[in-house]
């Protein structure tokens, strides 16, 4: 580095997750072989968004800013030789959106130091990046505790002649989810055909919508489970369940270049037809306990849930009589790398009437959290969890971030609906 033997930034407390509205505070550390000329030593500490239509590419196209602070720590003069400490403290906004680290767009925050010197000699910098996280708090959505749901009937026609149809209709239990939490999916088939149907499939999604000249979408499947078909004239039931992975949250308060959405895709093979349902993903998990308190009133207080008879497990009635069949499950899988999804058009992500996501607005108090994910990126987390209402802790993975394919949660695949009854009871 010539003259300088030290140019670095430190952190308070090597803290590098920080919350909208606290302060950051650090040292510059500075040590020189000889001595310094220098106009000015300037510490910045910056937020802002980049989105470009080129994956992995940081020359944006689009940028937007939440805030650049400048502090001067030294005047023109001479650096002498040795050791330099310069403190600095910068005030984060209250409005500053969630770090995210995409394929076509980041929102980032960093701290920078320059040292500028006489003209014809070289000028110094360095920088240090830092997080930010804006808790998601689900309990704020409207209408959060209730299933997301949806339908459709698909006319069909097979072996040239013949016709037929299907109809296919699937829920979640729940329209929100934190990392770690499970999707418990049921969807019902009625064949009403000559044919068996193709296999159902249940896909966790995420799109994220980048905004630039011309939007760019990127779509990914994070999990999926796969049914088997439904024979011909016959009407089944399915229930699974998906492992949320760190995901980032869903929507990045504050930014107006980058949006976040996740589905739950529900779709048959044969014929081909599908849906989505859509959810959130946040930091903050559904109070669970005000759900039961808005359940319907006229079960009896000391009721309980309880798995259906043994010998109904495989033979359930539907309606009007009809014999409704239990759907095994083919695969389950976790996928340890995101992967694109082809098939599926942007312009396929219309809501289901009756569906919509509210552009609520947050505001989250951090002691209310229950031990949130942060997560980065939609191919990274950052391993930093908050116990209650302390700030966020790093454990001890030694990167920023890792790869998405070193995480061990979760890569096995959660246990059936069958397996789950039978361990309740």
């Amino acid at each position: 580095m010539g003259k300088l033997i030290e140019f670095n930034l430190t952190l308070k407390d090597n803290k590098v997750v920080y919350s909208p509205g606290e302060s950051l505070s650090g040292t510059l550390n500075i040590s020189t072989a000889q001595d310094l000329p220098c106009k000015d030593i300037k510490v910045n500490c910056q937020g802002f968004c980049g989105v470009t239509s080129k994956p992995n590419d940081t020359a944006w196209t689009v940028e937007e800013q939440y805030f650049s602070s400048t502090l001067s720590v030294a005047d023109k003069g001479t650096l002498k030789r040795g050791e330099h400490t310069f403190p600095f403290k910068f005030l984060l906004p209250a409005s500053a959106p969630t770090s995210f680290e995409g394929n076509y767009g980041k929102v980032m925050y960093r701290v920078r130091a320059f040292i500028d010197t006489p003209r014809f000699s070289k000028d110094y910098k360095t920088e240090k990046p830092f997080y930010l996280l804006s808790l998601f708090n689900l309990n704020e959505v409207p209408d959060i505790h209730g299933p997301s749901s949806s339908a459709v009937t698909k006319k069909f026609t097979y072996l040239l002649v013949k016709t037929g149809t299907v109809e296919l209709k699937a829920q979640t239990d729940m329209k929100g989810y934190t990392p770690g939490q499970v999707i418990k999916i049921t969807a019902e088939i009625h064949n009403q055909s000559g044919k068996t149907t193709g296999a159902v499939v249940a896909s966790l999604m995420q799109k994220v919508t980048y905004q630039t000249k011309k939007p760019t979408i990127d779509i990914r499947i994070l999990a999926q489970v796969e049914g088997a078909g439904v024979k011909a004239g016959k009407q089944a039931e399915w229930k699974e369940q998906i492992i949320v992975p760190p995901l980032p949250q869903s929507l990045l308060a504050g930014c107006d270049l980058i949006n976040i959405e996740y589905f739950i895709q529900i779709s048959l093979k044969f014929p081909e037809t599908s849906f989505l349902l859509p959810i959130h993903i946040g930091n903050i998990s559904v109070d669970t306990t005000n759900r039961l308190s808005l359940s319907s009133p006229s079960a009896p207080p000391s009721a309980s849930p309880s798995a259906p008879p043994a010998e109904m497990d495989y033979q359930l009635m539907g309606a009007g009589g009809q014999t409704t069949e239990a759907l095994p499950t083919k695969s389950h899988s976790q996928l340890d790398t995101y992967e694109p999804l082809a098939p599926v058009s942007p312009s396929a992500f219309s809501y289901a009437p009756g569906l919509t996501f509210s552009q609520n607005q947050r505001q989250i108090d951090p002691s209310n959290t229950t031990g949130p994910l942060f997560c980065l990126a939609t191919g990274a987390t950052i391993p930093f969890f908050s116990d209650g209402g302390a700030n966020p802790m790093p454990t001890l993975y030694p990167l920023l971030p890792p790869d998405y394919s070193s995480s061990t949660l979760p890569n096995e695949a959660p246990p059936s609906y069958v397996e789950s009854c039978s361990s309740n009871t």
